[in-house]
C-alpha cells in the first residue's frame, strides 16, 4: 500500500510533531502526558486478535473461514440496526446464526454481537434479547462513518454527543448486569476532529463498558491512510479499559508498529483481514511469506461454493466474488488481472471457473483451509 504523510488530526493540535514511518502510515504527534493517568495493565495477558463488524462484508460464512484458517481469538457480527421497535428472534439469528452455537463459530472462537442506533431504552432492550438469545457478549456502534447511517443518528455521528453515548452505554449496561453478558464498544476518534475524544472515551468508560475498540481515524477522515495509532497510546494513558487499536493494518510489520506505538495489546484487523485472510495466522505465525494469488483464489472459492450450497442466489454469488476481490486488490498481494476478469463475468458459474483455473496455481497456505471435501468439492 503507498505510504501517506497527510495528517488531517495533527493539523488540529498544537503539540510537536516528531515523524514517525511504518509500513503503510507515517505517524505524526507523540502523546502528551497525562494528568491522571490510570493505565490499563495488560502486559501479562496474552494478545488477542479480533475480526472486524464490516457491514455489508463480515457474515457467518466470513467468520467461519477466517476462524478455520486460524489466528483470530474473537469476531464481532455486523450491526443490527436498532430504530423503532425491539425486532423479533428471526433478525437476531439472521446476523448472529452463532447465537445457536453458545456464540462461537464450528472452530470455538467466539462471536461478539453489534448494535447501532440512538434511542439508549430500545438499545438497551436489544442488548437483553441478544444476551437472552445467548450472547455472550454485546457490542455497540459508535465509528460506523456511512452517511446513511449516520443521517438516521448511527455510528460516528453520536460521538458529537458525549452525554448520549453514555445515556447508552449506561443503559445498556444496566441491564446486561442481570445477565451473563457484558458490554463493549467501537470508536472512531472523533467525527470532524478529535477535540472529543476524551469525552467520549469518558463516556463509554463510565457507562460501565468493559474494554473499547478504537478505530484512529476520525469520521472525516474516513479510510484515508494514515491511521493515527498515537491517539491510541494516548487514550490508553488515562483509561481504565482496555483499548483495542484498530485501523490500516495490512501487514504484519504494520501489526507490529500499531502494538509498538499505541500500546495496545489487542489489535482489531478489517480490511487488512479481507485483503489477506491469512494474516491473523500468519501473525500467529509469524510468517512474512505473503500468499500467492492461488492462495486468495482458494479461500475465496471456499467461501462461495459454501454460499452456493446455502443456495444463496447467482447474483449474491457474483457481487459477494466480485467485492471481496475488489477489497482482495487493494492488499499488498497483486490480483489486478484476476480482478478484471472477474469483474466481467456475467454469471457465478464463470466467475467460479476463473477462481478455479487461478486456485490451482502455485500456493503457500493450502494447509491452513479446510479440506477440500469441505470446501472446494
Amino acid at each position: 500500500m503507498p505510504q501517506q504523510t497527510s495528517d488531517s488530526i495533527s493539523q488540529q493540535t498544537s503539540d510537536p510533531v516528531p515523524q514517525h514511518t511504518s509500513t503503510h502510515q507515517q505517524q505524526h504527534n507523540q502523546p502528551s502526558a497525562s494528568t491522571e493517568p490510570s493505565p490499563v495493565k495488560d502486559a501479562e495477558q496474552p494478545a488477542r486478535i479480533a475480526l472486524a463488524p464490516m457491514e455489508g462484508v463480515v457474515d457467518a460464512g466470513v467468520r467461519q473461514l477466517i476462524s478455520e484458517i486460524g489466528g483470530v481469538d474473537f469476531c464481532v457480527t455486523e450491526f443490527m440496526r436498532v430504530t423503532t421497535e425491539l425486532q423479533p428472534r428471526r433478525a437476531f439469528m439472521r446476523i448472529c446464526p452463532e447465537l445457536l452455537t453458545a456464540s462461537q463459530t464450528p472452530q470455538g472462537t467466539p462471536v461478539h454481537f453489534q448494535l447501532l442506533g440512538s434511542d439508549p431504552q430500545l438499545l438497551a432492550a436489544h442488548a437483553e434479547k441478544a444476551a437472552r438469545l445467548g450472547a455472550q457478549v454485546i457490542d455497540l456502534n459508535f465509528g460506523c462513518p456511512a452517511k446513511t447511517v449516520n443521517r438516521h443518528k448511527g455510528g460516528a455521528v453520536l460521538l458529537q454527543t458525549p452525554e448520549l453515548i453514555h445515556d447508552i452505554v449506561a443503559a445498556c449496561s444496566k441491564v446486561l448486569a442481570t445477565t451473563p453478558a457484558r458490554l463493549t464498544a467501537k470508536m472512531r476518534l472523533g467525527y470532524e476532529d478529535t477535540h472529543q475524544v476524551y469525552d467520549n472515551h469518558r463516556a463509554i468508560e463510565a457507562g460501565g463498558a468493559t474494554e473499547l475498540v478504537v478505530h484512529a481515524r476520525t469520521k472525516t477522515d474516513g479510510y484515508k491512510p494514515p491511521a493515527h495509532w498515537h491517539w491510541l497510546h494516548r487514550l490508553r494513558e488515562v483509561s481504565r479499559i482496555p483499548i483495542i487499536g484498530n485501523g490500516e493494518i495490512w501487514s504484519i510489520e504494520d501489526y507490529q508498529e500499531c502494538r509498538k506505538v499505541s500500546g495496545c495489546r489487542d489489535i482489531m484487523l478489517g480490511r487488512g483481514l479481507l485483503a489477506d485472510p491469512y494474516l491473523s495466522r500468519r501473525i500467529l505465525d509469524d510468517n512474512p511469506q505473503l500468499p500467492s494469488q492461488a492462495d486468495l483464489s482458494a479461500a475465496l472459492l471456499i467461501y462461495l461454493r459454501r454460499m452456493q450450497l446455502k443456495e444463496c442466489p447467482d447474483k449474491f454469488l457474483l457481487a459477494r466474488g466480485k467485492q471481496w476481490l475488489g477489497m482482495i486488490k487493494k492488499g499488498l498481494v497483486p490480483v489486478d488481472h484476476l480482478f478484471d476478469a472477474v469483474k466481467t463475468c456475467r454469471d457465478a458459474g464463470q466467475m467460479f471457473r476463473l477462481l478455479e483455473q487461478s486456485a490451482a496455481g502455485e500456493r503457500h497456505y493450502a494447509h491452513y483451509l479446510p479440506e477440500p471435501a469441505t470446501g472446494l468439492a
